[in-house]
């Protein structure tokens, strides 16, 4: 629902800028300014698609519903004037310096400042929320499986990022043009780019595994981080640590590639929330780079040892693919599997 949502205010946006810089305006100028209230609504519609897609509330919290809201209704209540006490025809006669009047001119371009300055705070505000967001569902997954490349939707940040370079792009060169400032650019590049934003949106959108709720739950281990406080002893604490290092060395639990802290807690007979108090407050660290710096120290005497491809050696300690080992290694190692193998065959 909030995917079809956003992608119904992004082509509203587009269309709202076309019918404007496309000159369109002059057929219908009562139109002009009506996309000003729903483009504010483009960073929360971002903020709740994330929202939908990876936190386990599925709640909004009422004030940010308000937030949300106040937003077009700021703009609505600011395009009064214009949209009130300016008629179709003296509309059509502010695009022109030659026939405008100074007095409506000001209207129109206070108005414009005014819908510009509430976008970009309202885009700021939202992305900002989006990408803590992003944030702690990355984290979510690392307190609970070993592999999250399929479900830790990296190419939302980047993304993320375009959309709010554009549209910051697009609040400076309609603040600009509300100024009588041109460019040769001027309503041409920016709608291209958002073309080839929405294009890759919604590519990586629909390619996008649908994560179970199981996948967007917190992490168990958020009631003793608030706390700052173990809850178990340092005595039981060091005895799953050993179970743990025993389940890692001997039965290489660390080779099964889905492994999650569920299966983990099962093999070992602790439960989740013990396991992962232990890696958090007694091994400093949490599920994720646990299990891969077993694998990442099975693969580093692999390629010390033998002259298997990188990418066989990647799925045999347990990697779905070569490119999450890569990251992995060079991020715990500090130089990539290739590089580290030919160190290693010039120090022999």
């Amino acid at each position: 629902m909030f995917f079809k949502g956003l992608l119904l205010l992004l082509l509203f946006h587009l269309a709202g800028e076309l019918f404007i810089y496309s000159g369109a305006y002059v057929y219908a100028p009562v139109l002009a300014g009506t996309q000003l209230p729903f483009r504010v609504l483009l960073g929360p519609a971002f903020y709740f698609y994330a929202h939908a897609t990876m936190s386990p509330d599925k709640a909004i919290s009422k004030s940010l519903l308000a937030l949300t809201f106040s937003g077009p209704i700021l703009v609505v209540l600011a395009m009064m004037p214009f949209m009130l006490l300016i008629s179709p025809a003296e509309k059509l006669a502010l695009a022109d310096p030659t026939t405008r009047d100074p007095e409506l001119w000001k209207i129109a371009v206070y108005t414009c400042l005014f819908a510009t300055i509430l976008f970009i705070s309202f885009t700021v505000i939202f992305l900002v929320l989006a990408l803590k967001l992003h944030n702690r569902h990355l984290q979510q997954l690392m307190e609970r499986f070993s592999d999250i490349e399929q479900c830790a939707l990296d190419w939302f940040k980047p993304v993320l990022i375009i959309w709010g370079a554009i549209w910051l792009m697009y609040a400076a060169e309609f603040a600009l043009g509300a100024l009588g400032w041109h460019w040769f650019g001027s309503g041409k590049l920016l709608p291209i780019f958002e073309v080839i934003a929405l294009a890759i949106f919604i590519q990586k959108a629909l390619a996008q595994k649908v994560l179970k709720e199981s996948d967007k739950s917190e992490p168990q281990t958020n009631a003793f981080k608030q706390s700052r406080t173990a809850i178990l002893s340092d005595e039981k604490m060091q005895e799953i640590a050993l179970k743990l290092e025993t389940a890692m060395q001997t039965e290489q639990l660390f080779l099964q590639d889905s492994l999650s802290l569920n299966k983990l807690s099962e093999s070992i007979s602790e439960t989740e929330n013990h396991i992962s108090e232990t890696l958090s407050q007694f091994l400093h660290t949490n599920f994720f780079q646990f299990v891969n710096g077993f694998r990442i120290e099975a693969a580093k005497q692999a390629l010390q040892e033998t002259n298997e491809l990188v990418t066989n050696i990647a799925l045999d300690v347990g990697f779905n693919s070569k490119s999450t080992f890569n990251t992995a290694f060079k991020k715990i190692v500090g130089h990539s599997p290739s590089v580290y193998r030919n160190l290693q065959n010039e120090n022999k």
